[in-house]
């Protein structure tokens, strides 16, 4: 009798945990992951040497002056691009021409909105728009509604209070950061993506009806 019960509560938790591993795993499995096997630039005059072989570049926290447009049309292979904490007022437009672009993160700058180029990244899969206290959210994610790989958006403390209308375009979207917002409920409105398979809304302000969402120790999994 003994064996039966430890049997009957155990076999609920190993399973339980099973997912949460899963789901972990899961989401924090980035596009950005992929790319790491390949060499990193962090030096822009390093990489205009040999362009055609720049894969990753990296140039976090540079204070890069204004890039002309015609700068990024040689960097036709770049796959991972990062511009993060540069504080740059516009974003170049020659950044949307890069066709294989597949991982973006812009966070942490000055700008108000996405340049119109940025609706021809056809590849791109993850893009980070956190920390961006002047932009533009509803215009910004309006240039890139319609973009068909787009998988993984971040908009961590962007001090939203609700939902982007143009959000709801993105029908390909399968997971969404939007913690460290002003969120005071959970939106719900979110169940009209009918692909999206993660959502962190952690640290908001509301308390969590968890009903309907698991916990998984990272963040939150929202079922629709």
């Amino acid at each position: 009798m003994i064996l039966m019960m430890t049997n009957f509560y155990i076999r609920p938790l190993i399973i339980a945990w099973f997912w949460i591993f899963f789901f972990q795993s899961l989401s924090g499995q980035t596009s950005k992951d992929f790319l790491n096997q390949k060499e990193e630039f962090t030096n822009i005059e390093e990489a205009l040497k040999a362009p055609d072989k720049v894969y990753r570049l990296n140039l976090t926290e540079k204070q890069v002056e204004f890039i002309p447009d015609s700068m990024w049309d040689k960097f036709q292979n770049l796959e991972y691009l990062s511009l993060k904490n540069d504080h740059l007022r516009e974003i170049p437009e020659g950044i949307g021409y890069l066709k294989n672009l597949k991982v973006l993160d812009l966070s942490g700058n000055d700008f108000k909105v996405l340049p119109n180029s940025f609706s021809n990244l056809y590849n791109l899969n993850e893009i980070y728009l956190n920390d961006e206290k002047n932009m533009n959210v509803e215009a910004s994610i309006d240039v890139i509604k319609d973009l068909p790989n787009l998988r993984i958006l971040h908009l961590e403390n962007d001090n939203l209070k609700k939902i982007p209308t143009s959000l709801l375009r993105l029908q390909n979207l399968e997971a969404l950061y939007i913690n460290n917002n002003k969120f005071k409920k959970v939106p719900l409105e979110l169940g009209e993506l009918k692909n999206l398979k993660f959502v962190d809304i952690h640290d908001n302000k509301f308390k969590l009806n968890l009903n309907g969402i698991d916990n998984q120790s990272f963040g939150y999994k929202m079922r629709f």
